[in-house]
């Protein structure tokens, strides 16, 4: 069945900034349990999953029955479609049988990120008002019991077989604790890993036969660099028909494996990993509970993946790995890099090195289930490097000004995005939802692109990140890639901070490769050959780590809050 929204083919060349996706393509209207099922019929001894830390290697058959039991385990222990179960735990088994056990039951997914503290914690179980948790009982420094328990001090006096009570989470009524060590007053997740009974499973039947592509499946916590994160709401449709045409777009089939060293509880582990392989009846492979670039790389080579997902910073991390030669990665053909705006020099080493000549740059936010971008692996090698490609099929792109207004041909504005993969909305937040869903149901990005005249979007920067320094707009992407050219940089990071004559002042924190050496003289003159002198930063710091979200993203208001207060100190002593 394809979108009721008919969108116009785009005739070339573009006049406005302004791209329709193709429709020659069609959406499912399944729920991710019919299409699942749809896709075990057809691949029942195909390998479905693997992962690689637990010695779990399952078929679709094996995964079916598995998912099956999680469900009916969770109907046992009164979980009703609409409910929403949490999930707070890195990349694990228990977390894809969630994942695919929710969704059969019309239960709605919450992803919580695994670096929560207790109070980030509290706010996004009561924010959506979670019913049920499911929680790993640590991950490397974070002791989520010991966490939990802060939360909930009632926990040390709680009876065995008495309900969850904390009066700091009132809405959750139930935790599980995964592993089989028993914790006081939580379940182990071994509770609903049940033989359903057949009342269970007519039960679940006539549930699935209730439930539409169109409900409320999963909501994802955004980033909150500002203020505390939103839950965007997504639908099976949203995110199951995004997997689908991702998967398209990579060439996938039930021959290839992919591994997913990206975290799961983010829209590209969850949708881009596990739904792609859904869509496809590939396998999905887990290197590991994190990411590790070694681990990933021997991950690849010993389960002949042909697919291979990261963001820049994981693909930098391997080939900057003294082993990295070692390593046999010609099984690799594809995979999604993602994430943050991929480096032209990067994307030219993951072909060559990495032998991905089919890999694609995804672009897209989590309310959009994330991908509205994708590049096509047929498309000329300078758009499939210096571009995040065009709108994905039933999807419309157009970039617009401050006035809303849609912008010539080559002009930087605000990308917005309308079709299928739109979210519902934040939970709970009609406000903040209409600031980012306008009436038309453009979703409004709060990203800078430039669109050529055949649709292809070069990202800019942030909206937010663009530098006006003495009425000179500088966008910090440009200065990103120059600097990437050159031969010691690893990663650079440029940001923009107050300053009383300019209004601001360019600042970048860089990092060297291993072994070379690069100082702040060196760059400041590499970058007077290269840029305008206003483009060139007035302050550089040369780092050996950046402060990032577990998704590998730069959090450039960090380095923005760093920089002004060492200022600010540098500034009192010089006065002293």
């Amino acid at each position: 069945m394809t979108d009721s929204t008919t969108l116009l083919e785009t005739s070339f060349p573009l006049i406005k900034s302004e791209y329709n996706g193709p429709t020659n393509t069609e959406l499912t209207s399944l729920t991710i349990g019919q299409y699942l099922k749809r896709i075990v019929d057809n691949y029942s001894n195909n390998l479905a999953i693997v992962v690689r830390h637990q010695n779990v290697r399952w078929s679709y058959r094996e995964y079916w029955e598995q998912v099956e039991s999680v469900a009916c385990g969770l109907l046992s222990d009164g979980v009703k479609p609409g409910d929403r179960v949490g999930i707070w735990s890195p990349n694990n088994i228990e977390w894809s049988l969630v994942q695919m056990a929710t969704a059969r039951i019309g239960a709605i997914m919450v992803c919580l990120n695994p670096a929560y503290r207790p109070d980030e914690l509290a706010f996004a179980v009561n924010n959506v008002e979670v019913k049920y948790l499911i929680m790993a009982r640590s991950f490397k420094q974070s002791d989520y019991v010991s966490m939990l328990q802060e939360l909930a001090p009632e926990l040390r006096n709680m009876e065995e077989g008495n309900a969850f009570v904390c009066s700091k989470l009132p809405s959750l009524k139930q935790v599980y604790t995964i592993g089989n060590e028993p914790v006081v007053g939580l379940k182990p997740f071994s509770t609903l890993q049940i033989t359903p009974t057949d009342t269970l499973k007519r039960q679940l039947t006539e549930i699935e036969n209730t439930l539409s592509a169109n409900d409320n499946i999963n909501i994802q916590f955004t980033s909150g660099t500002t203020g505390n994160p939103k839950g965007a709401t997504l639908t099976h449709r949203n995110i199951l028909n995004n997997g689908l045409l991702v998967a398209q777009a990579m060439r996938f089939t039930h021959k290839d494996k992919l591994c997913i060293p990206v975290p799961l509880y983010h829209c590209f582990g969850m949708v881009l990993g596990n739904l792609v392989c859904v869509a496809s009846g590939a396998c999905a492979v887990f290197p590991g509970e994190s990411f590790d670039p070694e681990t990933t790389l021997r991950t690849v080579e010993e389960e002949k993946c042909t697919a291979l997902h990261g963001v820049p910073t994981m693909f930098i991390a391997e080939l900057e790995l003294p082993t990295f030669k070692s390593f046999d990665l010609s099984s690799l053909r594809t995979g999604v890099m993602a994430g943050s705006t991929c480096p032209e020099e990067l994307m030219r080493k993951v072909h060559s090195e990495f032998h991905m000549t089919e890999v694609v740059i995804g672009y897209g936010q989590t309310e959009c289930s994330p991908i509205n971008h994708i590049t096509d692996i047929d498309s000329p090698f300078e758009k499939q490097v210096k571009t995040v490609g065009r709108a994905m099929p039933h999807t419309e792109v157009k970039i617009i000004d401050t006035q809303g207004n849609t912008v010539a041909i080559g002009e930087p504005g605000e990308i917005c995005a309308r079709g299928y993969c739109v979210m519902k909305g934040y939970w709970g937040d009609e406000t903040k939802t209409k600031a980012t869903i306008d009436q038309e149901g453009w979703l409004h990005s709060g990203d800078l692109g430039e669109m050529d005249d055949e649709g292809y979007v070069t990202i800019v920067g942030r909206i937010k990140d663009m530098i006006i320094r003495g009425g000179e707009n500088i966008y910090p992407r440009e200065i990103e890639e120059v600097l990437y050219q050159h031969a010691d940089v690893s990663d650079a990071a440029v940001f923009g901070i107050p300053d009383d004559k300019y209004g601001e002042q360019v600042c970048l924190w860089i990092k060297s490769k291993e072994n070379r050496h690069i100082d702040e003289e060196q760059i400041r003159h590499y970058l007077k050959s290269k840029l305008a002198y206003f483009k060139v930063p007035k302050y550089i710091s040369v780092v050996k780590e950046y402060p990032m979200t577990v998704t590998g993203k730069l959090q450039k208001f960090k380095m923005r809050q760093y920089m002004i207060e060492a200022l600010k100190k540098q500034a009192l002593q010089s006065e002293t």
